[in-house]
């Protein structure tokens, strides 16, 4: 039988950010780009060197894989933006927020950043793109669950019954069903055309592989009659949310990426703080850009609750900080559910040190100039 989702012990990560006074390593400016301001605005947080080295960069583009969502690797970067965070560290940063072909647009270099949501998606993409590199892993908590009509007393059940998923059966779920013993073969496999989650209690499908964060919390909100299997009750390990850069521009403005991400991490630290400011906020964007039936504040609020729980929670401690020990359980799954058998090394697609690098003590460098 399906257990509720359980109160699990939260450890507080520490999201102070600090000024750096005199670590030079933190910013080694380079020198001014011709025909750039000789000094830095009034409002920067750098130097005149490292705000020109910025700026010359040009427009930085990040795509927000889903929207106004209120997940750790999105809702930062609109709040960095709107708070200005960019803006200190001279980063002229432009946000799309259609959702579509992100990974495809920053592998060809018409963006420079975007976000998936787990480092399965990565996984699965690095076959077919040798120019994306993962910079951040924002949990250990994988985002997926399969949430269910009540009749279903456990997974097993759905043998003989249908399940429904989104664009594809992620690895996590097919390790859940497999480690529940479910026969696959028995079960129908339906490719949902919406994301409405009342179509189980509906009994049009017995079963949906769905974010647990969003579809299962409206359902709770609603107070409708449903069941949900999480990874961790099967032993199924993961991952939340990746950032993801272009492997190029990594290489040619690693400074310049790393300031984006001190930017895009103040503000996950000020959204670990003081929820309602960011979600008052985002929904706000969400509205004025007419997606504001989509990205609904309860909807937002429901789904930070949570996903800030996976933040804290997270085996890498710092948000945003990331090792290829986190990722190893779930690459294993990759191989044996994901139809890709040889993945590319985890360390050739991933930057462990980029976000490392920002903290000190775990607690985000913020530059003086």
């Amino acid at each position: 039988m399906a257990t509720p989702s359980a109160q699990r012990t939260r450890r507080r990560v520490a999201a102070t950010v600090t000024t750096a006074l005199s670590l030079t390593l933190v910013f080694t400016g380079c020198s001014t780009q011709p025909g750039s301001s000789t000094a830095a605005p009034s409002n920067a947080a750098v130097d005149t060197d490292t705000c020109a080295r910025n700026k010359a960069v040009g427009t930085i583009t990040y795509i927000s894989g889903y929207g106004y969502s209120a997940s750790a690797g999105q809702m930062d970067v609109f709040l960095a933006k709107e708070l200005g965070y960019f803006d200190e560290l001279c980063l002229d940063v432009e946000i799309n927020a259609s959702g579509a072909n992100g990974q495809q647009l920053v592998a060809a270099g018409q963006a420079q950043f975007t976000a998936l949501g787990s480092a399965s998606d990565v996984m699965l993409a690095a076959a077919n793109s040798k120019n994306l590199t993962a910079i951040a892993t924002y949990g250990t908590t994988p985002p997926f669950s399969i949430f269910g009509n009540e009749k279903l007393q456990s997974l097993k059940d759905l043998e003989g019954g249908s399940l429904g998923y989104f664009i594809n059966l992620t690895p996590i779920a097919s390790a859940m069903l497999d480690n529940a013993g479910v026969d696959a073969s028995k079960v129908e496999m339906v490719k949902m055309t919406n994301y409405d989650p009342t179509v189980v209690v509906r009994d049009q499908v017995d079963a949906i592989v769905g974010y647990a964060s969003n579809q299962p919390q409206a359902l709770r909100a609603a107070d409708q009659p449903f069941v949900e299997f999480l990874p961790d009750e099967f032993d199924v390990q993961g991952t939340y949310n990746v950032m993801e850069v272009n492997s190029k521009f990594l290489s040619e403005h690693r400074e310049v990426a790393a300031d984006f991400m001190r930017a895009s991490l103040r503000a996950l630290g000020e959204c670990l703080d003081d929820s309602d400011m960011c979600i008052d906020k985002l929904a706000a964007l969400a509205e004025a850009n007419n997606q504001g039936a989509a990205f609904p504040r309860e909807q937002l609020a429901r789904t930070w609750e949570v996903e800030s729980a996976w933040v804290r929670d997270s085996a890498g401690g710092a948000p945003g900080v990331q090792t290829a020990a986190m990722w190893e359980p779930e690459y294993a799954l990759v191989q044996k559910y994901g139809d890709v058998k040889s993945p590319p090394a985890i360390a050739d697609m991933m930057d462990a040190d980029l976000v490392a690098d920002l903290y000190q003590d775990d607690a985000l460098v913020w530059p003086a100039k």
